[in-house]
């Protein structure tokens, strides 16, 4: 197992490889609210952007300047391979544990 991720963490990934080349910040609060239907703090992507980014499990780039950021550049993310790996390790645990109870989920208690 290479690397565990926390619950926001999966559905941060998740968004900027759904954002592809248009992951900035903005962008990705925006897929997470749209996505999860619920508020998501704009500080709380960027502190976890960094945190994952120090794991190695994001990568980070400039963009060019723009002049409604009054001539600062975006910070686009992507997912390298060891983000991309530890998405799929943690999507084939879930499925484990779904394996089999699919009708439980269902019933009422």
């Amino acid at each position: 197992m290479a690397e565990t991720l926390g619950g926001f963490e999966k559905l941060l990934l998740l968004a900027v490889l759904r954002l592809d080349d248009g992951a900035y910040g903005a962008a990705i609060v925006q897929e997470l609210e749209d996505r999860t239907r619920r508020d998501v703090s704009q500080g709380a992507v960027y502190v976890t952007l960094r945190r994952l980014a120090a794991r190695g499990l994001l990568t980070s780039r400039s963009g060019e300047p723009t002049p409604e950021r009054g001539g600062r550049p975006r910070r686009y993310y992507s997912v390298p391979t060891a983000g991309r790996t530890a998405l799929r390790e943690a999507r084939d645990e879930w499925n484990a544990l779904l394996d089999g109870i699919e009708g439980l989920l269902e019933a009422e208690l």
